[in-house]
């Protein structure tokens, strides 16, 4: 659950907030062929990741083992995931993630948005975002109400996805003037080796001039 309290201080562009690490928390789930595993890859591993969390009350409750979660569950958790992983992307300026794809993407967050509606809750400290409903839809309901508290301010496009496929780790860019692109110094020496080799590889092919 995500909220903004009145009268609160204004936080620095690099405060990872609440609400980034709830986003980031369900982002930071895909497998990328570097080790990291696919955590909602059925209802069985999306339960396990609900239980275990840390931060689990962040997330509702009540949406894993507890209930159970289903394979449809985890499926909408994927698609929900991979919408958003997508508009991060674009937000690092990831060519292969604009058009169309991030169209598509956009799409579904809208469809999301209907289907896990958000309650204002107003009290004597703050306002909040809610989702009103239980389970596994409060789950997306309180990923979605984080995304549209942190969206609110100018930092929403700090919140990125690392551009070094198959990465796309998400990441708070806490660089001054918000220009990060991979969530660390060895995924952007990745990506400058493999552009080296392949310009390497078009020099060799191009043909002599006589």
């Amino acid at each position: 659950m995500s909220s903004a309290a009145a009268g609160s201080p204004k936080l620095s562009p690099r405060t990872v907030t609440p609400a980034v690490e709830t986003v980031l928390a369900f982002v930071n789930t895909r497998a990328d062929g570097s080790g990291r595993q696919e955590l909602f890859g059925d209802g069985d591993s999306f339960a396990a990741w609900l239980a275990e969390y840390d931060e689990y009350d962040e997330f509702g409750g009540g949406g894993g083992g507890e209930t159970g979660a289903t394979d449809a569950d985890a499926a909408a958790a994927r698609e929900l995931r991979d919408a958003l992983v997508t508009v991060l992307l674009a937000h690092s300026g990831d060519e292969e993630s604009l058009g169309e794809p991030l169209q598509r993407a956009e799409r579904h967050l809208r469809r999301a948005g209907a289907l896990y509606p958000l309650a204002t809750v107003v009290t004597a400290g703050g306002v909040e975002l809610a989702s009103q409903q239980a389970g596994v839809e409060r789950v997306f309901g309180t990923v979605l109400a984080a995304v549209t508290t942190f969206a609110q301010s100018s930092d929403w496009g700090r919140i990125k996805a690392c551009r070094n496929p198959p990465c796309h780790f998400g990441f708070f860019d806490r660089t001054r003037n918000g220009g990060g692109l991979y969530c660390s110094p060895g995924c952007g020496s990745q990506v400058s080796m493999r552009n080296y080799r392949q310009r390497q590889r078009q020099g060799t092919q191009e043909p002599l001039q006589a």
